[in-house]
């Protein structure tokens, strides 16, 4: 592979905003996987965020864009599956499997779509300093015959229909709005981009923490859990992003509730690999964890706390939480599902939707 701009390369990234702002170029903020495509002729290499190749899991979409894409490009944009018009990132998730005849089975079952929304390279020609408008005119008309499973992104400079896709579909997989200057130049791993993404809270239970994976004697993160209708605590997920100085003071005050054992806590089969297929606990296996450490110090499930999210899917927060605020005049077993907002079912329709396209594939 001999192109102008090479693999690995980190995505251009964007930090949050409030609300979304005028005189931007907006598109939606898709719940899928962020993909770099590097094409040279028959050779072709799908990159994660991360650096990570996504080239095997996705072999029906490496075989499309082989078929649709400029002999020699490099574009940025999302991996996602769309499952009765909505898009579905459980079985997006699902996708990346270590068994070859699973990937197989799974590119027939629940095929993948490339939305693409950005270019960094075409033929010869670098296109990291050419301005954001400048790139999505060229982007658009190499992609003028594209078809299922390629599409092109669609983008507006309309703050009211920007809008409307932050409202009316969250539901669909829409996970906010991304909103770009029209003059701005790529620059991976740079945070130059705007995104707006729903804001909510709610209280759990605080059940455990993790150890700080530098520090010994800081909290890495904190474990939370809601109960479920039969009383059950489920494992929703983390709260962290604490500084130097909190890591340490959390230690201190979770001390008293450090359980001498973890018999009779929620979670004590959490090493048991059949118990997470009854319920939801930390240290599960999975293929995203790679070599990390999944032991957790368990606490007596005592303390309720505010956290900060974004979106709910499957009974757990999708991304990483904030911690708000201790909340000690809350009872631990009020903590529910029933007590979360959920994002209305919503379908992408046609003619209105961000991504009619999708509907039917």
């Amino acid at each position: 592979m001999d192109l102008p701009v090479m693999p690995p390369v980190q995505p251009m990234l964007a930090r949050a905003v409030d609300a979304i702002p005028p005189g931007m170029r907006y598109e939606a903020k898709w719940d899928g996987f962020r993909c770099l495509v590097f094409r040279d002729g028959d050779e072709i290499e799908l990159g994660s965020r991360t650096g990570k190749p996504l080239t095997r899991y996705f072999p029906e979409l490496a075989d499309a864009l082989r078929a649709q894409l400029p002999p020699r490009c490099v574009l940025d944009g999302e991996i996602v599956v769309a499952v009765h018009g909505r898009l579905d990132f459980d079985a997006l998730q699902a996708r990346v499997h270590p068994a070859d005849s699973r990937v197989r089975l799974l590119a027939r079952t629940t095929p993948a779509c490339f939305l693409a929304f950005d270019l960094l390279a075409l033929g010869d020609i670098a296109a990291l300093d050419t301005p954001l408008a400048e790139r999505r005119q060229v982007l658009g008309a190499a992609l003028e015959r594209a078809r299922h499973p390629l599409f092109l992104a669609p983008a507006t400079d309309d703050l009211e229909l920007a809008r409307t896709w932050f409202e009316r579909y969250e539901g669909a997989g829409v996970d906010g709005v991304m909103a770009k200057p029209p003059d701005l130049p790529y620059r991976p791993g740079e945070r130059l981009m705007l995104k707006i993404k729903h804001a909510r809270t709610a209280d759990c239970v605080l059940a455990g923490y993790r150890v700080h994976r530098k520090d010994a004697e800081a909290v890495g993160s904190l474990l939370l859990g809601l109960y479920d209708g039969a009383g059950v605590l489920q494992y929703v997920g983390g709260a962290s992003g604490f500084t130097e100085r909190r890591r340490r003071e959390l230690m201190t005050e979770l001390a008293p509730l450090r359980s001498p054992s973890p018999a009779g806590h929620p979670w004590a089969r959490w090493r048991e690999e059949a118990a997470h297929e009854e319920s939801r606990m930390p240290g599960s296996p999975s293929r995203w964890s790679g070599a990390k450490d999944p032991s957790w110090v368990p606490l007596r499930p005592e303390l309720v706390c505010e956290v900060g999210y974004d979106h709910l899917e499957a009974g757990r927060f999708r991304h990483t939480v904030r911690l708000v605020r201790w909340r000690p005049d809350r009872d631990p077993a009020s903590c529910t599902y029933a007590q979360l907002e959920r994002a209305p079912s919503a379908a992408l329709a046609p003619g209105e939707s961000p991504l009619p396209p999708l509907l039917g594939a």
